[in-house]
């Protein structure tokens, strides 16, 4: 197979079907001729209908290798494909190429001498020898189908025609039109003068300077480049067979006429000389130096920051300079070149700009200008030189770099009777070796702390400074911060860091921490569990996931470890809780559920002594078991509840510590128990923080510092990133137990869960749509410039009310809504049909709203909000068989720790983002004990912002998987979400 055979058969394998298609139309249609040919390259043209000037193709038959200069971004493209086919036709057919020149007209530019410089002519030379002027301009010759088709035109005719037209001028060109055609024409085939044919060549020719010693004195000449033969027209000369343009003609005048030049300088003008004329003239032209007592021009120096460091006593002193040259040769000071030594550089103002922007940028300096460091600042300036990576000098230049390594040295302790988990303390530190001076050692906490700031140094005592270990701190620094996070003051490591002590212990070949055995179920990731122990008084029968449940908090506080009990809700947390409950146990709940908490114990525990802390006059009582309390006395009375240690303490309902910032999560924190356990069906509502801070409370420093858990676990997961999401689920495994209904209730009805359409009607739409009107704009810009995004929660909380009843917003009067209407006819149905039904909404004033509504209906129904005083009799009255079939409640009241099995209906009248907060309500009524299946309505009114809460419900869901399950993100309500709602 010939070389054109198989290039062909090459680009039939990469092109398109499409493209060779047409490659193979234009093949056909003879669109391709031989431009010029050597042994290697073959240089084609492609004509293109519609397109004046031919596409080149080359080929290199040898590679199997092509170009175009064609735009397209396919390859090979369809130019390639009908020059590759051609060619191998014609080898096939064993005919030579028809030729460019043998098929193609081609523009000719003629110039001649006048007495005032060039003037010039165009011909078209015709493929049959003949040659026609062309008067008229190239476009419109080009513009009828015909001429055009026999004409090769190239990008430089077009642009040159382009020119001719816009300075039309007769005799002699101006030297700003000649300039601007021989810059296009660089490298045109068809150029001649006074009929010989020249090269446009793209040099510019400028003089050359000289620079010599005579009788004492510098002589510096200026003179013409010896290969100009003469100027033929201002600011262009004929060199050798070719037309040059002239540059630095301002100098030379554009017929060379003040050529030479000629300058002298004395001995004392050496500096002016050396620094500013050299320089200037080797930027504009060559410069021959012809004595050893003037500095040649080094044209390949470029720009550098040089630093100066010097240790003083109390700091470091910092000097930065802008030079040439290593060693430096010249300094820059304010603009001005100061010689120093060897060549002259030319100048490169524009790359000292940029060094000087770096420099300020990044180690905020200014060249020629000291700066002296001092403290703890000085740490940074070591390491942020270190990692500048520029060029150094003097005695401090060591301290960014010095001989010393880090060694990291253990040392455990274990104290304990035998028989439980034994009291284990560490200390950690970091060897220096190497350097000069007596053994020191860093702190493991300030070597972490370099780490964790993205620092390479760590100051030592004493003076200097040490490179972190860096590979051996990414391998394992996190487990470092942890047990520093889990040590107590006293060098105590919290029990729940013990494994990743042992395994610190492993990684510096040194024996584990003795006892590690009685922690074997947490090592173990909880796949064994001792069997449970039960109180021989408890008054139930746990099912099988209860008895796990109990032996999981037995083992814990047998091993001195908090848990977080997430058990899905209506699954029994309470009933698991009250089977570890002893003497001096300790436990906080909403207000709303001390009436189940003190009837729960009664009934599964009536052995135990129950103290209600609540209420005026509230005493402790010391011979009490379990003390009940709420949030409320425990932000009161924080004092005298943390002045006592409990044995147990349990925070039911968990999520109201959520905010670790909040007076009443600060006060559980300051509780003092041996035992912490958190109650929560919901234990992440909205941020991770609130997982941190639950955990913070049961088991504190398992998940460091807030900062750090912010940087290092909530941001990450926030971003998508499923190794973060995944290394969190498997820290708080075994402190964290959840199960949910469909898996260990299976029994249990379906929730059924639907959404009810409500359609607006004129007025409301045009409310509706008013109160969008009044805040889209304005919150939609605060939120993109970054503003505060309460004011964009204020507007939302408005467009919401709208979507429900008009009443709701300010200046508008209603008796009923559309959604009020849709809410009371499905209320009628499903209570003329037996069923009791659960009606959620946040604001009480809708349900001020509601009540006529079902008044006049004939309805009965009670009401549960944050006012009501008996609630005990409000849920005991629903329950009843005789009760009211329907129980308006407001979400903040009713949403949390009560059983409403009675009904199988439930509304939520107002949907919110949150769907963790819906579901708590929904679960009144579908827990243990339910044997109907729930339906459970949201109300969403048609063409409002609660058709784009839903879609933000889907996406907030996944908050609370990403941290218990195996989902992949999670995060707030953040600005983004503000503005897809406000869309």
């Amino acid at each position: 197979m010939s070389a054109f055979a198989q290039l062909l058969e090459a680009v039939r394998k990469e092109a398109r079907p499409g493209i060779w298609s047409n490659g193979v139309n234009l093949a056909r249609a003879g669109a391709v001729v031989l431009q010029s040919k050597t042994d290697s390259e073959l240089e084609l043209r492609v004509r293109s209908a519609g397109r004046p000037v031919p596409f080149t193709v080359a080929l290199y038959p040898a590679d199997d290798a092509w170009e175009c200069d064609c735009p397209s971004r396919v390859d090979p493209c369809e130019h390639v494909v009908a020059a590759a086919i051609s060619l191998q036709q014609a080898e096939r057919e064993d005919a030579p190429m028809e030729t460019a020149a043998t098929r193609w007209s081609r523009v000719v530019y003629h110039f001649t001498r006048t007495g005032d410089g060039l003037q010039l002519k165009r011909t078209l030379a015709h493929a049959d020898g003949r040659e026609e002027a062309l008067d008229g301009s190239l476009a419109s010759y080009i513009a009828k189908p015909a001429q055009a088709a026999t004409l090769q035109v190239e990008q430089s005719d077009l642009l040159a025609d382009r020119i001719l037209e816009q300075r039309r001028t007769r005799g002699a060109l101006s030297p700003e039109t000649l300039d601007a055609l021989l810059k296009v024409l660089v490298q045109a085939r068809n150029v001649l003068l006074d009929g010989r044919p020249v090269a446009i060549p793209d040099e510019v020719v400028v003089p050359r300077a000289l620079v010599e010693e005579r009788g004492g004195q510098f002589v510096v000449t200026v003179m013409r480049d010896e290969r100009v033969s003469e100027v033929v027209s201002p600011g262009v000369a004929r060199v050798g067979d070719a037309l040059a343009r002239l540059g630095e003609t301002g100098m030379t005048g554009p017929w060379l006429q003040n050529l030479p030049i000629v300058r002298n300088y004395g001995v004392e003008n050496m500096g002016e000389l050396t620094s500013k004329v050299l320089p200037e003239l080797g930027r504009r032209m060559p410069v021959d130096v012809r004595t050893r007592r003037v500095p040649a021009i080094d044209r390949e120096l470029k720009p550098r920051i040089l630093l100066e460091l010097n240790q003083l006593d109390a700091g470091l002193s910092v000097l930065p300079t802008l030079v040439y040259g290593a060693p430096p040769t010249v300094r820059i000071d304010n603009g001005r070149m100061v010689y120093l030594r060897g060549a002259v550089p030319l100048r490169d103002e524009a790359l000292e700009q940029r060094l000087v922007h770096d420099l300020r940028e990044e180690l905020n300096l200014v060249p020629g200008r000291r700066v002296t460091v001092a403290g703890p600042e000085m740490v940074r300036w070591a390491d942020r030189l270190r990692r500048w990576g520029g060029d150094l000098a003097g005695d401090g230049a060591s301290v960014v770099s010095p001989d010393v390594r880090l060694r990291p040295s253990l040392t455990v302790a274990s104290a304990g009777d035998g028989q439980g988990v034994p009291e284990v303390s560490f200390t950690l530190e970091f060897q220096v070796e190497g350097g000069k001076g007596e053994a020191r050692s860093v702190d493991a906490a300030a070597v972490v702390r370099a780490w964790t700031e993205g620092l390479g140094l760590v100051p030592l005592v004493g003076g200097g400074w040490a490179p972190l270990p860096r590979a051996w701190l990414d391998k394992h620094g996190q487990r470092v911060a942890d047990l520093l996070a889990a040590r107590q003051p006293d060098g105590r490591v919290a029990n729940h860091a013990l494994p990743q002590l042992s395994q610190l212990c492993e990684t510096l070949e040194q024996p584990p921490p003795p006892g590690l055995d009685k922690l074997a179920p947490l090592v173990e990731g909880f796949e064994k569990l001792p069997p449970p122990v039960l109180p021989e008084d408890l008054n139930a029968s746990l099912r099988h996931y209860q008895q796990t449940g109990v032996s999981w908090l037995g083992f814990l506080k047998s091993a001195g470890l908090g848990g977080i009990l997430a058990d899905d809700m209506g699954l029994g947390k309470t009933l698991q809780t009250i089977c570890v409950l002893g003497k001096g146990s300790l436990v906080v709940c909403p207000t709303s559920v001390l009436p189940n908490w003190v009837a729960e114990l009664k009934r599964f525990r009536p052995s135990l002594k129950v103290c209600v802390y609540h209420g005026p006059g509230r005493a402790l009582d010391p011979a009490a078991d379990v003390t009940l309390t709420t949030y409320s006395i425990l932000r009161l009375d924080a004092a005298v509840l943390g002045a006592k240690d409990w044995a147990t303490l349990v925070l039911d309902e968990a999520q109201a510590i959520k905010n670790p910032e909040s007076q009443v999560a600060r006060s559980a924190f300051g509780l003092k128990a041996g035992f912490r356990l958190a109650l929560s069906g919901t234990p992440l509502e909205n941020r991770l923080d609130e997982l941190w801070s639950l955990m913070h409370f049961t088991n504190p420093g398992l998940l460091g510092g807030r900062r750090q858990f912010e940087d290092k676990v909530s941001r990450p997961i926030s971003d998508g990133n499923a190794g973060a999401a995944a290394e969190l689920r498997r820290r708080i495994r075994p402190f964290v137990l959840r199960r949910l209904k469909r898996d260990v209730a299976p029994e249990l009805p379906p929730r059924i869960e639907s959404v009810m359409h409500v359609s607006l009607d004129e007025r409301e739409r045009s409310i509706y749509d008013a109160v969008m009107a009044a805040t889209r704009t304005e919150v939609v810009a605060l939120l993109n410039e970054g503003g505060s995004m309460l004011k964009a929660l204020e507007a939302l909380l408005r467009l919401r009310q709208a979507a429900c009843h008009p009443a709701l917003v300010p200046g508008q009067k209603a008796t009923s809504s559309s959604k009020v209407e849709t809410l009371v006819d499905a209320l009628d149905t499903a209570v003329s049909e037996g069923h009791k039904a659960l009606v959620f909404s946040q604001w009480t004033s809708l349900l001020d709203l509601i009540e006529p509504a079902l008044k006049q209906k004939g309805i009965a129904f009670d009401r549960l909000d944050g006012t009501t005083q008996n609630r005990g009799e409000v849920t005991s009255r629903f329950q009843a068989e005789d009760g009211p079939p329907v129980l308006l409640m407001s979400l903040k009241a009713g949403g949390t720790g009560l059983n409403l099995t009675a009904a199988d209906h439930v509304f939520l009248v107002d949907p919110w983002w949150n769907p963790a907060v819906e579901a708590q309500a929904a679960d009144r009524a579908h827990r243990i004990g339910q044997e109907r299946p729930v339906n459970v309505y949201r109300l969403v009114s048609q063409g409002t912002v609660e058709e784009r809460i839903l879609g933000l419900q889907d996406k907030k869901r996944s908050l609370m998987e990403a941290a218990l399950s195996e989902a992949g993100g999670a995060a707030a309500i953040t600005r983004e979400d503000l503005l897809e709602l406000f869309s």
